[in-house]
């Protein structure tokens, strides 16, 4: 080999221990560097007409594991999801209070109940009735600021999904700008680790939003796709968009750069997807099921007062919105109910006994005369004769007496989806409602459905996720039955027959059930259809939808007529088999009070809402199980955010033992270079001499 042959590979072997030393002091300098990922010179031997000429380098490069760092991602996707989750449902059960605390908000229907059964022992305390009235008030009030908040976390998860979408978008942006930079350093041959550090750190916080797919080019550079490889970063950055509405679920839209429309896109892990799984699943089924216990224990309230009797009795009652039309709501009851109209002293001046198993009314215990729903309203103005007057108008009966007298019902057997004559049009009721809140509409498939012909309900199924499947508008039909409508609602062709179908049970409810291994999800998007002028829609009357589900429970307030003048509360019983003339309620009667007490205790029908399915259990049963269902839940969340932090821990520490800066490794490295430096200076030193030997001998 030549001298200059010797100096040139001495002096490559120089510069390359040169570049190895920068690398090293650059990972000894960022050795507490968060991201930081440890780089290396990547030297190759230098080969000319086959012979070693040196080294060269290839290039820098930095210490990375693809498998690590893809098991990191996924990781952190998942504990980031549980974290965001575990945080609101913390949230959320705090908003009942501590269940050891005076103020859980379960214990205050126990209260109401205990209220009452001490105004059974003294029925003509105003104070009793006054301090039962006011658990009642308290209940409801907590039940409503409860809900409302609930209904307001979800409004703060919707306002963090949009700001974490602007900076996924932010992020998918700065990486597709960074791959610009490190193609062009690497074909400079410059040192691109820099921007690659960068581009890792961004990496992992869009990884903590929303989990993607991410692959290397070839170039250098990476590329960034959803889960079902819709290019989000690259050459240049897809835009994404945050889509939803009160009514409907979330879901987020990638539109590729350069293309005029956006899809749908899959995100099954992150704190994106654990913020939209509150927003569209947790939280509604939290207020749905508070609905349901509310409006239940509101309904055994009711219950109770509709079958106790006041002294003195009212002058008038008026029933709650139906919905339906008269005929419509009294076909299907069974059983016998009786009317009574009383005078001043509770003597009984006249009685109409129901008979809706014959189908008669009878007069002051004379012959029964026919009656059908049709002629049901003036058959019983005819019955009631000068004594009192029922009329039916906006979906409530009302009835009243005449001059100087007042009403009492006895429920007798009566019965239609579980509730009496007086309970079911709310003639008496304690507790009133603002909007529909008992969704057991008593409608067979045989009844007319009321709504009118042509009004359109515009409905979307939606995969679990909230990606839409498809929307559909469907036209009330002209044909008049119940039958009808679900035919129409659930058409393969023009309805939501393709994805699962409508049904009614025995109490009326409607309800829709996924097709088996699609499990779409219904949302309401508009409705535009009534029942009749000024009646109700089609997800009003059956509770379709979460918009109108959300605010349920706080549609409830106590009779106005009684939180006034709490005399007028029903605490006693009515006795009317008694002869006309003879006192069928008393004062100090404390048995309807006695009643009301009890009621927490009757098992009664509750619809599948949240956590539980379809039960049959009290209400004091229900507000255990739901007070226990929302601290499994926040349980359950916090430990899977645990399990997966502490995946994501072990992910994190196995990766940074790759790629993290090990001091005494990059010591060791330091001293290498050191000497591989001072040996090609030594070998420049040597080759530099031998030239000085041959000029010295010329």
């Amino acid at each position: 080999m030549s001298l200059s042959a010797t100096l040139l590979t001495a002096s490559s072997g120089l510069q390359v221990a040169q570049a190895s030393l920068r690398a090293v002091s650059d990972n000894i300098a960022n050795v507490n560097t968060p991201g930081y990922v440890r780089k290396a010179v990547d030297q190759q031997p230098l080969v000319v007409d086959g012979r070693g000429m040196g080294v060269k380098i290839n290039g820098v490069k930095r210490i990375t594991d693809q498998y690590l760092q893809l098991a990191s991602l996924t990781a952190a996707s998942e504990s980031e999801r549980w974290g965001a989750i575990s945080q609101y449902l913390d949230n959320a059960q705090s908003l009942f209070g501590d269940p050891g605390g005076e103020g859980f908000f379960f214990n205050r229907l126990d209260k109401v109940f205990a209220a009452f059964a001490s105004v059974s022992d003294d029925p003509s305390s105003t104070l009793q009735r006054s301090q039962a009235l006011s658990g009642i008030q308290d209940f409801l009030t907590e039940a409503g600021r409860i809900n409302s908040q609930i209904v307001s976390l979800g409004d703060t998860v919707e306002t963090q999904v949009k700001a974490g979408v602007e900076r996924a978008n932010s992020l998918l942006e700065e990486i597709s700008k960074l791959n610009k930079d490190i193609q062009r350093a690497r074909l400079g041959g410059a040192d691109p680790t820099g921007s690659e550090n960068i581009q890792s750190k961004l990496l992992d916080e869009l990884a903590g939003l929303m989990n993607v797919r991410v692959s290397a080019r070839a170039g250098g550079g990476v590329d960034i796709r959803s889960v079902e490889g819709v290019l989000l970063a690259g050459d240049r950055a897809a835009k994404l968009s945050y889509n939803s509405s009160d009514a409907t679920p979330g879901y987020i839209s990638a539109q590729p750069d350069g293309s005029p429309t956006s899809q749908p896109i899959l995100v099954s892990s992150g704190e994106l997807r654990g913020l939209m799984e509150l927003r569209d699943v947790e939280l509604p089924k939290l207020y749905d099921q508070m609905g349901e216990f509310v409006s239940r224990a509101v309904d055994q309230l009711n219950a109770a007062h509709n079958a106790a009797a006041a002294y003195p009795a009212p002058a008038s009652l008026s029933g709650r919105n139906t919905g339906l039309d008269l005929p419509t709501a009294v076909n299907g009851f069974t059983g016998t109910s009786t009317i009574g109209v009383v005078n001043a002293a509770g003597a009984l001046q006249r009685s109409v006994a129901i008979d809706f198993d014959a189908g008669t009314m009878s007069v002051n215990g004379g012959p029964g005369v026919a009656f059908t729903p049709a002629t049901f309203l003036a058959d019983l103005n005819g019955a009631l004769g000068g004594a009192g007057t029922a009329s039916f108008s906006g979906g409530a009966l009302t009835l009243n007496a005449g001059a100087g007298n007042g009403l009492v019902i006895d429920e007798g057997t009566s019965q239609k989806t579980g509730r009496g004559f007086s309970h079911f049009f709310g003639l008496n009721d304690l507790v009133k409602t603002t909007g529909f809140t008992n969704y057991a509409t008593g409608l067979k498939t045989t009844d007319p459905h009321g709504f009118t012909a042509g009004d359109p309900i515009t409905l979307r199924l939606s995969y679990s996720d909230g990606r839409p499947i498809q929307e559909v508008t469907v036209n009330v039909p002209a044909a008049p039955n119940m039958s009808d409508l679900l035919a129409s609602l659930n058409n393969a062709g023009t309805g939501v027959g393709l994805y699962g179908s409508f049904g009614l049970d025995a109490n009326g409810v409607m309800s829709f059930t996924p097709a088996s291994g699609l499990d779409a999800q219904l949302s309401v998007v508009t409705d535009n259809t009534e029942r009749g002028a000024g009646g109700p829609s089609i997800s009003e009357l059956f509770g379709l939808g979460t918009q109108e589900r959300s605010m349920r429970a706080g549609r409830f307030e106590i009779s106005s007529a009684i939180y006034g003048d709490p005399t007028k509360m029903a605490v006693g019983k009515a006795d009317l088999s008694v002869a006309v003339g003879q006192v069928a309620i008393r004062a100090g009667d404390g048995r309807g009070a006695q009643g009301i007490a009890e009621s927490g205790e009757t098992p009664i029908l509750f619809q599948a809402a949240g956590s539980l399915g379809q039960v049959t259990m009290s209400v004091a049963r229900y507000a255990a199980e739901f007070g226990g269902a929302i601290g499994r839940g926040a349980a359950a969340a916090e430990t899977r955010q645990a399990s997966a932090e502490a995946v994501a821990t072990e992910a994190n520490n196995r990766r940074q033992s790759v790629e993290g800066v090990n001091l005494d490794e990059e010591l060791v490295n330091m001293t290498t270079y050191q000497q591989a430096f001072n040996a090609s200076a030594r070998m420049i030193q040597a080759a530099s001499d031998l030239f000085e030997v041959l000029v010295n001998m010329v």
